[in-house]
């Protein structure tokens, strides 16, 4: 167990886990209620066109931002040892939605890249997407907020 002493110190470490967790959170949010309806109302060789450009770039900064949040978040759990239950579920959280890009994400992602799926599968896979994007926005709603209760 910690003193107050060392707990105070790992302040800014907790502080930069809810900051990232936050912005992490924010821009599900923002994928979420922008670009996933745009999306959903292209026409499918648009689509495709669009998500040729702008699949790498949401990759690139999604992975590190993705990474980040969960690593900070099992940092922050580990470093308090379990003596603040908040950080315990935030990780677990940030685990759960990295889980998700294993199991749907990348598979979905990679038949947008490749093209793989018929133009008429499109909509029926862009609901889909939709709703695991919501699933995993909402998780890492609630990481966020166990975070900042984590303080």
């Amino acid at each position: 167990m910690y003193n107050k002493k060392e707990l105070d110190m790992l302040e800014p470490l907790n502080l930069l886990s809810t900051l990232i967790v936050g912005l992490y959170a924010g821009s599900l949010l923002t994928e979420a209620t922008i670009l996933v309806p745009y999306w959903r109302r292209m026409d499918p060789s648009e689509f495709f066109r669009l998500h040729g450009s702008l699949g790498p770039r949401l990759f690139r900064y999604y992975a590190p931002l993705t990474a980040s949040a969960v690593a900070l978040s099992l940092i922050v759990a580990v470093l308090n040892q379990a003596q603040n239950m908040a950080w315990n579920v935030t990780a677990g959280l940030c685990l759960t939605a990295l889980g998700i890009f294993f199991v749907y994400f990348s598979k979905a992602n990679k038949s947008f890249a490749d093209h793989s799926l018929k133009h008429d599968a499109l909509a029926g896979e862009l609901s889909r997407w939709a709703n695991w994007h919501w699933l995993r926005t909402i998780l890492i709603i609630i990481a966020f907020a166990s975070s900042i209760a984590g303080h």
